[in-house]
């Protein structure tokens, strides 16, 4: 995996091989943040990486100039992985051993940007918990998006404050935000 723009681009980054993730592919991650470019300034954001694994999409933001942004990952070695890799690239992100549910559910913070990347094989119901809590908890700011990964198989449109899906390869990214 490779950050795309910012601070680091280009850099390559290798995360060990027994991690149990599936990163965002390079060219999924890079038309996302071209969206995300045109609606926010990254230094003003705050952000929650659920689900983070490698923290591939922690890094992006930190590079591009984000300075708030917390990644929550249940899996010890994916925490140990970014932990090391942020202090190494002096980001400040914060890395929360958590299951991502749980931690939706007990966290007061307000984010601009919630990412999250569950397992595909996670069924409706699990991606409605991550939609439901963050809007129900009030965690997502007005202008503020809850952006789910997913695989073509799963179809969350049905959901409530759903905008959007965008499909880059095999990845498809659902939006989520306040309807007026």
């Amino acid at each position: 995996m490779r950050i795309i723009s910012g601070k680091y681009k280009g850099k390559r980054l290798t995360a060990p091989k027994k991690l149990p993730v599936r990163p965002t592919t390079d060219m999924a991650k890079e038309a996302l943040f071209n969206i995300l470019n045109n609606q926010y300034y990254f230094e003003n954001l705050t952000v929650l990486d659920l689900f983070a694994g490698t923290g591939n999409i922690s890094f992006e933001f930190a590079s591009r100039g984000a300075t708030e942004i917390t990644a929550v990952d249940a899996n010890s070695g994916c925490v140990q992985f970014i932990s090391r890799t942020a202090k190494e690239l002096n980001f400040e992100i914060a890395v929360m051993k958590s299951d991502a549910l749980k931690f939706l559910e007990r966290t007061k913070s307000k984010y601009d940007i919630i990412f999250a990347d569950p397992p595909y094989s996670f069924d409706v119901s699990q991606f409605s918990k991550i939609s439901e809590l963050a809007f129900s908890n009030e965690l997502i700011s007005d202008e503020g998006l809850l952006i789910i990964e997913h695989s073509e198989q799963t179809d969350l449109s049905e959901l409530p404050n759903f905008a959007e899906k965008r499909k880059y390869g095999s990845s498809i990214f659902s939006f989520f935000k306040y309807t007026n």
